[in-house]
């Protein structure tokens, strides 16, 4: 299998507009060959879609999300380009769909442009503590630590950012992927703006009772 260079995923993505993930998913399908590679995200459509992406999208939907019985609510704001797509059943089962992911994968943020900087020193801070915290590595250089590094916070990523989760319907694609083909199909441009999930009863400190004072207080 030939070797994809981030160099080759740049020069996809900026001859198609295409995401990058969508950019590397194309060439590893293609074995490295661009050409082949474009002719892929055509057929996907996600090659048009990408080309939409700096549309503006002041039109969509507010959706919502109730499960286990009232004790999760999701509300999420999805745009697109116009009031005659957001009335539309396609776009209304993608709104669902993603309120209904966000109440089960429990997202901290939409995409990586809104994670805090402080937050991923934090987390590289203790990626960094566990690799030097392994033998193993304990002759590795500092740049090489760096790079094992950034390759992991693609889990933290998985794990907190929205449009990089598998979706919990399909987890062959994420959430980004998921909405990318829906531009692909709706001819118009889309966007989640952002989400709130509650779950009942977070950050509410239960009372607990102590049962051995409350005997002591009434035999005493």
């Amino acid at each position: 299998m030939a070797e994809i260079t981030a160099s080759a995923v740049k020069e996809l993505r900026e001859k198609t507009g295409a995401g990058m993930i969508d950019c590397k998913n194309a060439l590893v399908e293609a074995n490295g060959d661009g050409a082949a590679a474009i002719e892929i995200l055509r057929k996907k459509g996600v090659a048009t879609a990408g080309k939409k992406a700096g549309r503006v999208t002041a039109e969509g939907v507010v959706g919502s999300y109730i499960h286990m019985g009232g004790k999760v609510g999701v509300m999420v704001e999805v745009n697109c380009e116009s009031d005659f797509v957001a009335r539309g059943e396609e776009f209304q089962q993608l709104v669902k769909d993603v309120a209904m992911h966000i109440a089960a994968a429990d997202p901290r943020y939409v995409n990586r442009s809104e994670v805090p900087t402080e937050d991923l020193e934090k987390e590289r801070e203790i990626l960094r503590e566990q690799l030097k915290n392994d033998p193993k590595n304990a002759n590795k250089p500092d740049d090489v630590l760096d790079k094992i590094i950034e390759g992991r916070l693609n889990k933290f990523f998985e794990e907190s950012v929205l449009v990089d989760q598998p979706f919990v319907k399909d987890p062959s694609k994420t959430i980004g992927e998921l909405v990318t083909e829906k531009i692909a199909s709706i001819k118009e441009n889309i966007t989640i703006r952002r989400f709130t999930r509650y779950k009942m009863g977070e950050g509410i400190e239960k009372k607990q009772d102590d049962f051995a004072a409350e005997v002591a207080s009434m035999v005493g």
